[in-house]
């Protein structure tokens, strides 16, 4: 008898939990631009999410993005290098999404008042870029190496033997 309670208690919490999410509207993940399959943004998506970029996130993670201000160190945060490309390969899109979105710790939320869905899913494009446009600007460039041209065919110096050769024997 408990476990059957316990298995409906179960799924009236599941049930109420999946009710009440906000349900994703079809536009938002069709026009949601997906950095890590490569999708671009475009001359003016980039200067939007750059525009909120400045505005929003720069105070605390720099307009670099490197995570280094005095902000962020007085009040403590240890924040991501967005300029370093792994720090961002462990994290998805929508989790970034997210974060922008619903804040995460002493970061306030993204209000939708401020940001569209749209606006947000540049913006995540546009902080994936600052570690792609790093690792193109200190990448080691490509080095070749000169083919070494052949030496000259001149004749080497005549130097004198050290010592005299021996004398041979006469052949009879």
């Amino acid at each position: 008898m408990l476990k059957s309670f316990l298995l409906f208690a179960a799924v009236v919490l599941l049930v109420l939990a999946s009710a009440s999410a906000p349900a994703r509207s079809p536009q938002d993940t069709a026009t949601a631009p997906s950095a890590k399959n490569g999708a671009k943004l475009s001359p003016e998506a980039h200067a939007k999410a750059k525009k909120l970029y400045e505005q929003d996130c720069a105070l605390c993670h720099n307009s670099s993005g490197d995570g280094k201000t005095d902000l962020a160190k007085d009040m403590q945060l240890n924040l991501l290098d967005w300029t370093d490309p792994k720090s961002l390969s462990t994290m998805s899109d929508q989790a970034l999404f997210d974060a922008i979105r619903k804040g995460k710790g002493k970061m306030p939320p993204e209000d939708e008042g401020r940001a569209s869905n749209e606006n947000v899913h540049n913006l995540v494009a546009y902080i994936r870029k600052m570690a792609k446009d790093q690792s193109t600007t200190t990448a080691a460039p490509a080095t070749t190496v000169a083919p070494v041209a052949p030496a000259a065919t001149e004749p080497a110096p005549a130097t004198a033997p050290a010592t005299p050769p021996p004398a041979t024997a006469p052949s009879r």
